[in-house]
């Protein structure tokens, strides 16, 4: 064959090859333009052929990498042994699937004589354990894994051969025992069994055509609670999510039609929405004027987090941890206002880089140190209400917030009105977040060095239009102005842009690049003293720190940003 590559044994075969090899540049830069990063949240690529894309070869040398790497870190692998799960997730167009990609993934390893517990059925993701210490990879390992995989592309000889792993005695099958310990473990945090048993409240439950439904229902089950209505349209798992535009509750009203008509259909009051993944929960609840209520992230943290401090208040007389021994946490871009109740109450209030894989590796740290961690959670809907899954959960979430909506059904209160009570308590806690999106990455890097520079060399803003900036901590250099060096105590990366902003008022606004997506985001929020109640005075203040934010730090028609689409 020409251009020095092997036959392929069909003359006619290797004719095309070269003749597309000749002729077409783009395709092929698309395909094998660059290998995928193996990042610390693994891989992410379309599906196709070639190193830039996700398919059976580049599965299969992605898990050598990795089965390479774990061989190094771990002398007795093959005692331990690796868990494999999958999703509904099917790729059509090149007849790939989650499950064919588990199944060759679990060939490789068991080539290399090492145990896998690979589920027989979709599972949501926090069923699958992580690193040895139950939580998410962080860095070195992710660059590990990455060299590893570097260095073991030819594919070993019995990778390919998923009939043989299939039937081999080093394959287990975890589901059944994984799903009933699963549901035992979250029976801990059920305090309200009988209230729950006899309670009235109405609750819709949607998977948005994911892995959540049976796993929701066995969860309320466990909690002795009523099944949640299921919308029949998307409690079962569909690849093709045929019924949204976009699976992600995160997105709100559009994901939430067919649940909102259900609700009304069964009078229910309460929705509560998986993602398809069932590892985040949305919640939506019925207001007297009939309209639909859907929480934001960061209204649920502080939901759940009150309520899961209750609850341990409730156990506190059995002999359970100090209150000096209690730790919540969030990332930072998440609310503060479980700093406040931490403040407030005597806990410990910690925050993170953003992402499950800090918070999950923290909470792994403090309970090595004997500490008990309540609660984690982040703005994109996720809640890691159970030390015994150390990630966002989107399952236990939907009991425990079961269990709660129940409860204060029985108190004739609702979530709204709680909420409410909370921010009077603890202090109002109102946040807006949004992004730009920028194609030029030099434009970002201009933007963030202007920041860096803004009142000559080496000098952050000391105010945004007219609002006075008290403190600045950049995540990319390592600055913080509040630590007495000013060396920011949080790690840092210098391949992401993250610049915080604390303001006199008590607002804070982090800005930041987005690893996946071309966007400049901002997360911002006012942060009120227990008392300050007025709403719309305190909307009104926020709004105009984030037109100023825009207008000044952002400046998009200068850098010709694109607004984020309505």
């Amino acid at each position: 064959m020409e251009n020095g590559l092997e036959s392929t044994g069909d003359s006619r075969l290797d004719q095309a090859v070269t003749q597309w090899l000749q002729y077409d540049k783009s395709e092929l830069q698309k395909c094998f333009g660059a290998r995928m990063e193996f990042g610390t949240a693994g891989l992410r690529a379309a599906m196709g052929p070639g190193v830039s894309c996700m398919n059976d070869l580049t599965i299969i040398q992605t898990t050598q990498g990795f089965c390479a790497y774990l061989e190094q870190c771990f002398t007795d692998l093959k005692q331990r042994g690796v868990v494999i799960g999958f999703d509904a997730r099917a790729h059509p167009p090149s007849g790939g699937s989650s499950k064919r990609f588990a199944c060759l993934a679990a060939s490789v390893l068991i080539s290399r004589g090492v145990p896998v517990y690979l589920f027989s059925d979709i599972t949501p993701t926090p069923y699958v354990v992580y690193w040895a210490n139950g939580a998410q990879i962080i860095p070195p390992h992710d660059k590990g894994i990455a060299a590893a995989i570097e260095q073991n592309l030819e594919p070993w000889p019995k990778s390919w051969d998923t009939d043989g792993a299939l039937q081999s005695s080093l394959l287990n099958d975890p589901y059944q025992d994984i799903h009933r310990e699963y549901c035992k473990t979250i029976q801990q945090h059920c305090f309200h069994r009988e209230l729950n048993t006899n309670s009235e409240v109405k609750i819709v439950h949607t998977s948005v055509h994911g892995v959540g439904h049976i796993f929701v229902q066995a969860a309320f089950k466990a909690f002795d609670l009523h099944p949640p209505y299921a919308v029949e349209q998307q409690k079962d798992p569909d690849p093709e999510f045929p019924t949204v535009k976009y699976p992600n509750p995160e997105e709100g009203e559009g994901v939430l039609t067919l649940s909102f008509a259900l609700a009304d259909k069964e009078g229910a009051t309460v929705i509560l929405a998986n993602d398809p993944d069932a590892d985040r929960l949305a919640i939506a609840e019925k207001q007297e004027s009939g309209q639909w209520r859907v929480f934001s992230g960061n209204e649920l943290g502080a939901l759940l987090g009150w309520w899961i401090f209750q609850c341990w208040k409730l156990q506190k007389g059995e002999g359970k941890a100090s209150i000096k021994d209690v730790y919540m946490l969030s990332s930072t871009v998440s609310s503060k206002i479980l700093s406040a109740i931490a403040v407030k109450e005597g806990f410990h209030f910690e925050e993170t880089l953003t992402g499950f894989k800090w918070m999950g590796n923290r909470a792994r740290e403090l309970m090595d140190q004997g500490k008990t961690v309540l609660f984690a959670f982040e703005e994109a809907i996720g809640y890691m209400c159970s030390p015994a899954v150390l990630d966002k959960d989107g399952v236990s979430a939907a009991a425990i917030a079961g269990e709660f909506v129940s409860y204060l059904a029985s108190k004739n209160i609702t979530l709204s009105h709680q909420l409410r009570s909370i921010y009077e308590e603890y202090g109002y806690h109102i946040s807006k977040n949004s992004y730009f999106i920028c194609r030029n990455q030099d434009t970002i890097k201009q933007m963030f060095e202007c920041l860096r520079n803004y009142d000559g060399e080496n000098s952050y803003p000391k105010e945004c239009g007219g609002f006075a900036i008290t403190a600045v901590r950049d995540l990319t250099t390592g600055y913080d102005s509040n630590q007495p060096d000013n060396k920011a105590i949080l790690p840092t990366s210098k391949s992401s842009q993250m610049i915080t902003f604390t303001f006199a008022n008590g607002g804070v606004a982090t800005i930041r690049t987005s690893g996946t997506e071309p966007k400049i985001k901002y997360y911002t929020e006012l942060c009120a003293a227990p008392g300050n109640s007025d709403l719309n005075q305190l909307k009104t203040e926020l709004d105009n720190l984030v037109d100023a934010i825009v207008e000044h730090f952002y400046q998009p028609e200068k850098n010709n940003l694109t607004p984020r689409p309505e």
